[in-house]
């Protein structure tokens, strides 16, 4: 496997992708499955997921029972390394003072980006969330269509492995027939929620998460990805005979040593590095995108974190895909005579926009649930239901005060116990210990619910990040500050969110914690605390108005392009990561085009 070092970098690659996550990985499998040679950059360690996952442990087997500390900052399972909300000689700042003004930056910093710890919820943007602006006025549309995306979307889909259904939902797209693969059975609370859903009118279906229920179709996919390639669909074939379906060992944020669930280190690198035509080289961390004096890239400085020495790397085009605010930092540290506030940003947009996903949270208990059988209802890692946005006509006939619908993601059931907490009783109060303690622990486990509200955040010029003019990490890079603020918007939306979450858990049966503060100021969570930022080298229509066009392709320069979240145009309030990997497997074969066309 070509795993390298500084020392072995080749004279000059075809591209060179900087980010081994959904958007790099997705870009660096395209690219060399079709013959391009290409050099992966990665600002963290090295990671095996298949060797270093703990599948069968329980959190009794880990150090304070798996509870977050400084280094494993969601917990000791979770499969990132390195990284987190905050790294030593890594800083970020925050322009403003105020606490709902500050923005939360989770950087992964390991082999696979994010795409290790994620919850595998895969679901594809709508007509609607291409065309926002087109149905409320507000922020912006996307150069794009969901039509000229949602080829790419079967073929991510094919490929990585989702499960799920078609329901015909208002822009909740289908899938073509035989795509998808089967869903889990829902989990008896599962059941309870959906059955009590209806008498609020709110829709549960099985949420597509990408997570294997049985074996990939090794003899008939390869050919449809990548038709006319013979060599690409035996790599190919070969490789989806080595993923295993899920056989609900453990959580998905582990990491998966039988490959089923979708990383990018576990889909995406092991066939590009058999095609012989991909180089990877970890702890690289990339400070600058060089130019020649006609203002074409030609490729990139950095740090390597081993020795902190500097080092260049050569190729004919340039792919950004090391997450979207990582991206932007990288753009704006790029400063020549040329492009003296950042490279490609002849608009002055780069590092603005930038969005998160709307989270609220809530919770209860059910009745109903207590004093099950033993059974294991672990599943598929996650949830295997879940409930699209279904107020589509109410908010277009302005009924509901804010303009962007959430999604909802909830979990119950007889998952792995943790152990690092008490159980709570039917008045909301905490068991003691001894007999009383293993009394309550066989009439309440399971019998929690907890309901997580997804969001669409609509842009706004009062969210975006820059460099800090005195701030630099470890290795002297300039650092982002960012400065943040929701709108009412948003604000809104968590109050509804807390709102639905209460009268669903009534409808349960279920006791509520308490009344939702109908201030949504107090219900809504962090900027960034979702993790799902996206943003900051927005795609458009023009130059003046966007950082992009259609194909990532940044405006200013034409062999450099950006495949990660900073191109989105809105945030929709669908999980971002299936939309990344369509956009960066359509900008790659953009990119394979004009190379072939010597337009690159």
């Amino acid at each position: 496997m070509a795993f390298i070092t500084p020392a072995s970098v080749e004279d000059r690659y075809d591209v060179i992708v900087v980010g081994s996550g959904a958007g790099g990985g997705q870009a660096a499998y395209t690219l060399t499955m079709d013959g391009a040679r290409v050099l992966m950059m990665e600002a963290g360690r090295n990671y095996d997921a298949t060797a270093e996952t703990p599948m069968f442990q329980t959190f009794g087997d880990a150090p304070l029972r798996g509870a977050a500390t400084p280094d494993k900052q969601r917990g000791f399972y979770d499969a990132t390394v390195g990284g987190g909300w905050s790294i030593p000689g890594e800083p970020y700042t925050n322009g403003p003072a105020e606490a709902d003004r500050q923005f939360k930056w989770w950087r992964a910093r390991m082999m696979g980006g994010r795409t290790n710890h994620w919850s595998r919820h895969a679901l594809r943007n709508g007509p609607y969330d291409f065309k926002p602006r087109s149905r409320d006025g507000l922020g912006f549309d996307w150069p794009v269509s969901y039509e000229d995306v949602a080829p790419y979307y079967d073929r991510v889909e094919m490929l990585i492995g989702v499960y799920g259904t078609n329901e015909g939902l208002e822009n909740t797209p289908d899938s073509p027939e035989g795509v998808l693969l089967p869903p889990p059975k829902a989990r008896i609370g599962e059941l309870l929620a959906r059955q009590r859903a209806r008498r609020i009118g709110v829709p549960v279906i099985p949420v597509r998460r990408a997570v294997l229920t049985r074996p990939l179709d090794h003899r008939t996919l390869p050919a449809k990805l990548h038709p006319g390639n013979a060599r690409a669909q035996r790599i190919l074939a070969e490789d989806m005979q080595n993923r295993a379906a899920c056989f609900w060992a453990t959580q998905c944020e582990r990491g998966c040593s039988i490959r089923a669930n979708y990383q990018s280190t576990t889909v995406h690198l092991p066939p590009a590095l058999a095609t012989g035509n991909l180089d990877v080289l970890a702890n690289a961390m990339v400070r600058e995108v060089l130019l020649d004096p006609s203002g074409k890239a030609t490729g990139v400085a950095y740090i390597d974190k081993t020795t902190g020495l500097e080092h260049r790397a050569s190729a004919r085009v340039i792919v950004l895909a090391a997450s979207a605010c990582e991206t932007v930092r990288l753009l704006l540290n790029s400063k020549s005579n040329r492009f003296p506030n950042g490279l490609a940003n002849s608009s002055g947009l780069v590092g603005k926009y930038i969005m998160d996903t709307v989270g609220a949270t809530w919770g209860g208990q059910i009745p109903l649930l207590e004093n099950l059988p033993p059974h294991n209802e672990d599943g598929a890692g996650g949830s295997h239901v879940y409930t699209p946005w279904w107020l589509y006509k109410e908010q277009n006939a302005g009924k509901l005060g804010f303009a962007r619908g959430y999604h909802v993601e909830f979990g119950t059931g007889r998952g792995m116990p943790g152990g690092r907490g008490g159980f709570g009783n039917d008045t909301g109060g905490r068991t003691e210990f001894g007999s009383r303690l293993k009394e309550d622990a066989r009439r309440y486990y399971g019998s929690f619910i907890g309901f997580s509200g997804r969001g669409e955040m609509i842009p706004n010029a009062d969210s975006f990040c820059e460099i800090d003019p005195k701030v630099v990490d470890k290795w002297g890079i300039p650092v982002l500050r960012f400065t943040w603020k929701w709108s009412e918007h948003e604000i809104r939306q968590a109050a509804h969110m807390q709102r639905t979450f209460a009268d669903w858990i009534a409808a349960m049966g279920g006791v509520n914690p308490r009344e939702p503060d109908p201030d949504g100021r107090t219900s809504i969570l962090p900027g960034g605390g979702i993790s799902h930022e996206v943003g900051g080298a927005i795609m458009g229509a023009s130059a003046s108005d966007s950082v992009t066009n259609s194909w990532c392709q940044a405006w200013d320069v034409k062999n450099l392009f950006v495949a990660d979240s900073a191109v989105f145009a809105s945030s929709a309030d669908k999980n971002p990561t299936l939309t990344i990997m369509a956009l960066a497997w359509r900008a790659a074969d953009r990119i394979l085009d004009e190379m072939r066309r010597g337009n690159l």
